[in-house]
């Protein structure tokens, strides 16, 4: 463990450009040298395309699809010039974490071309546009509108599939998001409709050689293992599929939270520790 260095691929979210999330990016930074993180992907969400899809902490918050744009904007450009000031003590990367709403087959290139991020990861937060993720009620109410557990959990590895294949994304954010909010997720995740999506889209990520985010934010959350789920973890190893932690930290408070739990996890299966970077996109 010693001489396993700290590194975040998916993290660094800031109260400064995200509505859920605490402290001023510079500080997280300086958290993350001051941990000795050998390097960081600073992944702030993309903004939302429509007020439909707006949370509602977004909407408390008064914002705006527009505005929400305007800060994304604001934050690269402040994540540039930290990467700049810190580059001799942490290598930093500007990356961004899109989304699967309607229209974002068109929109999240759009961001791309935009805004040059060095990399992003492709994450699902909302199925048939409801945000799963946000609450257990907002949970209940897409398994609700789709027809029951399984059948969201179908059309999430089925949407998730679908953005992998298009946007060919460096970094899969948290793979298994979906069980979120279910207590009886480890079952599910055997059920043959289940298993049959999970191995084609690890089959799929193995095929264009990319990075799974092994994210610790469940752990904060009181799961008892992080995002990829144990069974998932396992045929990922078979694959030799690529797995390297992330804390995605939502201010000060999170900052490396679990990561020595997820490295021992990650080094008792065998997995790699000499933790590979995301390939970075060229414009």
């Amino acid at each position: 463990m010693k001489n396993i260095p700290f590194v975040s691929i998916h993290g660094g979210h800031s109260g400064q450009f995200c509505s859920h999330a605490a402290d001023t990016l510079e500080e997280i930074i300086q958290l993350y040298i001051e941990k000795q993180f050998s390097w960081v992907g600073i992944t702030e969400h993309t903004p939302t395309i429509s007020e439909d899809l707006l949370y509602p902490e977004q909407i408390a918050a008064g914002l705006t699809p527009e505005l929400l744009l305007d800060r994304f904007g604001e934050y690269m450009l402040e994540c540039r010039r930290l990467q700049n000031k810190y580059r001799n003590k942490i290598q930093i990367f500007a990356a961004m974490e899109i989304e699967t709403y309607s229209g974002y087959e068109q929109f999240v290139p759009y961001l791309i071309h935009r805004f040059q991020p060095d990399y992003i990861i492709g994450s699902v937060h909302f199925v048939n546009d409801m945000p799963f993720d946000y609450s257990p009620s907002k949970y209940n109410s897409t398994v609700e509108s789709v027809g029951g557990r399984d059948e969201l959990y179908c059309l999430y590895f089925d949407q998730q599939y679908k953005m992998i294949k298009l946007l060919k994304p460096s970094v899969i954010g948290h793979f298994d998001l979906i069980r979120i909010f279910d207590n009886e997720y480890k079952d599910r995740l055997l059920k043959p409709e289940i298993i049959q999506r999970i191995e084609r889209n690890l089959k799929l990520i193995k095929a264009l050689d990319l990075i799974m985010d092994f994210n610790l934010r469940s752990m904060a959350k009181g799961a008892d293992e992080p995002y990829i789920s144990k069974s998932i973890l396992k045929t990922a190893y078979e694959l030799e599929i690529a797995v390297v932690p992330g804390d995605d930290s939502h201010g000060l408070s999170s900052v490396g939270d679990f990561l020595a739990e997820g490295i021992e996890i990650l080094t008792n299966l065998g997995f790699d520790t000499n933790w590979r970077q995301p390939k970075l996109l060229h414009y």
